[in-house]
C-alpha cells in the first residue's frame, strides 16, 4: 500500500470509528431514515458538516502544532481518556438496556428538520474533540501536504458514506433495530472501537 493510500485509509477508518458511535445526531438519522423523512437533506448537512470540520481541523492543527509542539501529544492523551470514558458510558448503556424510541408523530418540515440537525451536529462538544481534535491531530503522522489531503479525503469520505448509508439502509434494518437485544449488542460494539482507538491514540 502507498503512502497517500495509507494516509487515506487511516483518515477513513479512524473517522468511520468515530462517527459509528450513536449519539443524538445519529439517532435523529436514524429516525428520519425508518420514518423516510427528508433523509437526503438530514443526510447531507450532517456529512457536509463534518467535511467544513474535518478539513479545518487537518489544515488547521499542523499550524498550531509548529507553535506548541506538544499540544498533539497533550490531545490525543486528553482524546484518549474522553474516548475510553465514552466507550465505558456505551457498555453502561448494553448494560442498563438502551432502545432508540420512534414518536409515531406527523411529518415536520424540511427547514424544522435541517435545523435540529444542524443543532445536534453544531452544538455537541464532541463533534470538535472529534473533528479539530482528535481527526487533527491524528493528520500530523503525515507530514507531507499530500499525505494531509489524502488522510483529510479519506476522513471526510467516511462521513459521506456512513451517514448516507445509515439514512438509507435504516428502512431495511428498522425490525431488527427496534429491539433492545440489538441496541445492546450495537453498544457493546461501539464501546470496543472507542476502547481500541483510545488505546491506539495514548499508546502508538
Amino acid at each position: 500500500m502507498t503512502g497517500l493510500a495509507t494516509a487515506a485509509s487511516t483518515g477513513f477508518l479512524t473517522s468511520f470509528a468515530l462517527i459509528l458511535a450513536i449519539g443524538a445526531q445519529n439517532a435523529l438519522i436514524l429516525k428520519q431514515g425508518i420514518l423516510r423523512q427528508h433523509v437526503f437533506w438530514v443526510c447531507f448537512t450532517c456529512a457536509a458538516s463534518d467535511a467544513v470540520l474535518i478539513s479545518t481541523g487537518v489544515a488547521g492543527f499542523g499550524v498550531i502544532a509548529t507553535q506548541f509542539p506538544r499540544l498533539p501529544n497533550i490531545i490525543q492523551i486528553a482524546g484518549g481518556i474522553f474516548l475510553i470514558f465514552y466507550g465505558a458510558s456505551r457498555f453502561y448503556e448494553a448494560y442498563k438496556g438502551n432502545q432508540l424510541e420512534l414518536a409515531n408523530s406527523a411529518p415536520t418540515r424540511l427547514g424544522r428538520t435541517i435545523l435540529i440537525t444542524l443543532a445536534l451536529t453544531w452544538l455537541n462538544p464532541h463533534v470538535y474533540l472529534d473533528t479539530l481534535g482528535l481527526l487533527g491531530a491524528i493528520s500530523t503522522e503525515f507530514s507531507s501536504q499530500a499525505g494531509k489531503l489524502a488522510f483529510g479525503i479519506g476522513a471526510v469520505g467516511a462521513s459521506f458514506a456512513f451517514f448516507f448509508s445509515l439514512g438509507y439502509g435504516t428502512r431495511i434494518l428498522a425490525p431488527l433495530l427496534q429491539t433492545p437485544r440489538a441496541w445492546k449488542i450495537l453498544d457493546v460494539l461501539i464501546g470496543a472501537l472507542m476502547w481500541y482507538l483510545a488505546y491506539k491514540l495514548i499508546f502508538y
